[in-house]
């Protein structure tokens, strides 16, 4: 595969949920190994995020690029987060 076909794929995590898309790629001038990709994660039609990782999370290229490891959407992250620190709120009357 020629890096110009690699830029632009389609990458799934290992649950085969779509993550993003492949911008860039870093190598290691001296090896010519791919270090790190970077992914663009589109949030909505206006907003864009990056994600960089190594490419040892990479398990697969082809028709995608699939990854050996689970990638949360923001939203995700957001629920789980929301999951993990619900409080509860307890109201104590003073009886004076």
């Amino acid at each position: 595969m020629k890096i110009k076909e690699f830029l632009g794929s389609t990458v799934l995590d290992k649950n085969a949920n779509e993550v993003g898309k492949v911008d860039n790629v870093d190598f290691d001038p001296e090896t010519g190994k791919i270090e790190n990709i970077t992914l663009t994660l589109q949030k909505n039609i206006f907003s864009r995020d990056e994600l960089e990782i190594s490419f040892d999370d990479v398990a697969t290229i082809g028709a995608y690029v699939i990854l050996n490891k689970e990638i949360l959407k923001e939203k995700e992250e957001e629920a789980k987060e929301e999951e993990e620190t619900k409080t509860v709120e307890v109201e104590i009357e003073d009886d004076e």
